[in-house]
């Protein structure tokens, strides 16, 4: 590794490397030096910086081209694309956005970046985007994460502010000194721990996971997949049905209560409202009791094994982490606030090693023990607009235009958008019910998007701007949730005519006669030495020493001193919460929320209750007897680098893998490789079989990220060859409260898929005309 100390660095979200480059190309990403445990998913990228699937200059669709906005936007991801100069791609895109502006107002544009495009704190293309359309009078938005939508919602109105105590979850320090059982609801999943919004200089997540194992800690892993926890930690897995967390969590908080094991002093001093829960967990208001029966006959756990559990965790220093997964389900508002109210019953919250946590190793940083660097990044201006969208309505936004929707307390509306601008993230990857959402994609008149490859989001879209990698240009890797400060070199020469987010952007502005309002007379270089500027004035009024710019660009990175103490979430609060309150109506956590049971929702009322969602195992569907679980990938994020070879070397005949329990794979006699035909009433696409007993029966697995690739593009349903779940997944919203996605609540049926499997193109680029002289 010494060997490779000189090589240029760079960052992104899944780590920091040194790159080998030759004759002007990348040859390989090396792991940092200071990383223990790089992560692999970077080597994604080396193979497709060049060649057929990168976009080398702004393309147009055809029809769009020929007979303007809105011209056979059925042909979208169809039809031809004709190559143009960046003049005359400003040129439409600048005037487009004036008509949209003028006929139809700003709300009429929807900014649909989601944010995952790059690390670097300049060069983040939402940023970009937004700063952007703000300067040219602002844009409908999204609000919120596919991630925990359910849980931004709700938590705030529990502990008045989720964000604050997502960044600041009990450190693994703390937790290997002083937890005795750590309980993982969705376990931890250490295939995600890879990655970290923002970038990270190193992974920490499973060696912490390691030695919390060594030091004594007993782990449950309460998830339909063993490999929800590592198997060097030798923890218990216990395969409850999915969706079913919150009634296992009621049976154990029923059991608790029952036998005595309650911590009232806690609940009378820092909770509100448990003698409203109360009657609903004994029944009082339903006649149904939430006891250790009640709930195993609905997650299919044993009563005396939940009993255990209850038993097992009040009685010793105890941790209740909750993934993010559990928010992703119908009614997935409840988990979270089911687990906050299992903690306050046992009483150990804001002490050492004990509590509740969002999500160990959801990202690296969950856990991570760190002082905050008060960063500054690219201002994104003032939105003008109020309209916004819950993250995953975007296929009712564009079907229901006028239509009124409830969220989180308050009733909205949908705009008649005009226009759809993408720069950075996928909705083709994260969104639900893509066959709802191609209906959906035909409504606006313009799709705008930033791209640097051909995926499905630019194959889709009316006019393409070639973006460039984090590669190909320099910038900052810096984030308030690690500890490492990066400069990030340009490692390689722009390919073909791409141009960074911040170029296309000033370009347009230039065309619409804003570029001063946008750019505000700095360069690119300027900005990045502004926004470190701007954090050394910040850190050092917080009393955090870093060094100058020049000296930054000049040693390439440094590290701000780890904290002496660790990180215990709520410590302050449990101390004394008369000085140091929760911003809710009380000052403290909030059982109870008044506030959300004054909204008079009938599907999430205000305590934590058990919902039977919409599909799930509990209820026989002989049509459709097998429960998806699409979780996260383990070999790309999300869907970046899905066509580099990395994540290919682990398809089966071209497919995305699907796990499934031997039992299952029997009744159907399939074995390991066939390609199986996956489908429900939304959709259907095909995989590959990989037959594990770490899959619970009754329940399969495919992660997502696989590039969706429609058998026939231009039919609507038509079955995806590659292995897209979201053409499975149904497309509702966790609650009138949250609005999140559902994609863990889905039933399907497989079957063996006998006829010649077709040739995948998810990866080959659309047809591009080349010659057209008036055009270029």
């Amino acid at each position: 590794m010494t060997k490779d100390k000189g090589l240029p660095l760079t960052s992104n979200h899944w780590g920091t490397y040194r790159a080998k480059v030759k004759n002007g190309k990348v040859e390989e990403l090396v792991g940092w030096e200071h990383d223990k445990d790089p992560s692999p998913i970077a080597q994604g990228i080396v193979d497709v910086l060049d060649g057929p699937t990168r976009i080398d200059k702004p393309m147009v669709r055809k029809s769009w081209l020929e007979r303007g906005p809105g011209a056979n936007n059925n042909l979208r991801g169809v039809e031809p694309f004709i190559a143009v100069s960046w003049d005359k791609a400003e040129e439409l895109v600048a005037n487009e956005i004036n008509r949209v502006k003028e006929k139809h107002g700003n709300s009429s544009i929807f900014g649909g970046s989601y944010g995952w495009a790059s690390a670097g704190r300049f060069h983040h293309a939402q940023s970009q985007l937004h700063r952007f359309l703000n300067c040219v009078g602002g844009y409908t938005r999204s609000k919120f994460t596919y991630s925990f939508a359910a849980a931004e919602a709700m938590v705030p109105h529990i502990l008045g502010s989720y964000r604050a105590y997502l960044d600041t979850c009990t450190s693994w320090e703390s937790i290997k000194k002083n937890t005795e059982i750590f309980i993982c609801f969705g376990g931890v999943p250490i295939k995600n721990g890879q990655i970290s919004q923002g970038g990270t200089g190193h992974h920490y997540q499973k060696e912490n996971l390691i030695e919390s194992a060594k030091s004594g800690i007993e782990f449950i892993n309460i998830s339909p997949l063993k490999s929800d926890l590592i198997n060097e930690v030798n923890g218990e897995w216990i395969a409850a049905r999915p969706n079913t967390d919150t009634a296992l969590m009621l049976g154990l908080a029923h059991t608790i209560y029952s036998e005595g094991l309650c911590d009232t002093d806690f609940l009378n001093k820092y909770t509100e409202g448990f003698d409203k829960f109360l009657p609903y967990l004994l029944g009082k208001n339903d006649g149904i009791e939430k006891s250790a029966e009640w709930a195993s006959a609905i997650c299919n756990i044993s009563v005396s094994k939940i009993k255990e559990i209850a038993t097992k965790i009040s009685k010793k220093r105890s941790m209740i982490s909750v993934s993010w997964s559990l928010t992703r389900q119908d009614h997935g508002e409840q988990p979270f606030w089911m687990a906050i109210m299992l903690a306050s019953m046992i009483g150990q919250i804001g002490l050492p090693g004990g509590g509740f946590g969002f999500g160990y190793s959801a990202t690296n940083f969950i856990g991570g023990q760190f002082k905050v660097l008060p960063g500054a990044a690219f201002p994104q201006a003032e939105n003008e607009i109020e309209n916004f969208i819950p993250v995953a309505r975007i296929s009712d936004l564009l079907l229901n235009p006028g239509k009124k929707f409830d969220f989180n307390g308050k009733s909205y509306v949908y705009p008649d958008t005009k226009i759809v601008y993408w720069a950075g993230g996928n909705p083709f990857h994260h969104h639900q019910d893509l066959n709802r959402l191609i209906k959906a994609w035909e409504k606006p008149d313009t799709i705008i998007s930033n791209e640097w490859c051909w995926n499905t989001l630019a194959k889709r879209s009316d006019i393409v701007l070639p973006c460039t990698t984090p590669l190909e240009r320099t910038d900052i890797m810096m984030t308030p949730r690690d500890p490492f400060v990066v400069s990030m070199d340009k490692i390689i020469e722009p390919y073909g005519q791409s141009k960074n987010d911040f170029e296309i952007f000033a370009n347009i502005a230039k065309k619409m006669g804003i570029e001063e309002k946008f750019t505000e007379g700095k360069s690119q270089d300027d900005w990045q030495e502004w926004i470190y500027k701007q954090t050394f004035d910040r850190a050092a009024a917080a009393n955090i020493e870093i060094p100058k710019y020049e000296k930054f660009r000049e040693q390439k990175w440094f590290k701000i001193n780890d904290p002496t103490e660790p990180t215990i979430m709520l410590k302050d609060f449990r101390e004394d919460p008369k000085k140091n309150p929760l911003d809710t109506p009380s000052g403290k956590i909030e059982i109870f929320s008044k506030t959300v049971a004054d909204f008079n929702y009938d599907d999430c009322p205000g305590h934590p209750v058990w919902f039977e969602p919409c599909e799930w195992l509990g209820k026989v569907n002989k049509k459709y007897p097998l429960h998806l679980i699409s979780n996260q990938p383990k070999n790309k994020l999300h869907s970046q680098m899905d066509h580099g070879k990395y994540s290919k070397s682990f398809k089966i005949n071209e497919r995305e893998p699907l796990e499934i329990n031997p039992l299952d794979a029997n009744k159907r006699n399939l074995k390991n490789g066939d390609v199986v035909r996956m489908f429900n009433e939304r959709g259907s696409c095909l995989a590959g079989i990989k037959i594990t007993d770490d899959v619970m029966q009754g329940v399969v697995q495919m992660s997502t990220g696989a590039w969706y690739d429609p058998e026939n593009p231009s039919q609507y349903g038509s079955m995806c060859k590659h292995g897209n779940p979201n053409v499975l997944t149904p497309d509702k919203g966790t609650s009138k409260l949250g609005q999140g996605p559902i994609a863990h609540s889905c039933l399907i049926e497989i079957e063996k898929y006998n006829d010649k499997v077709p040739k995948l193109t998810a990866f080959d680029p659309p047809t591009i005309i080349r010659s057209n002289a008036k055009t270029n």
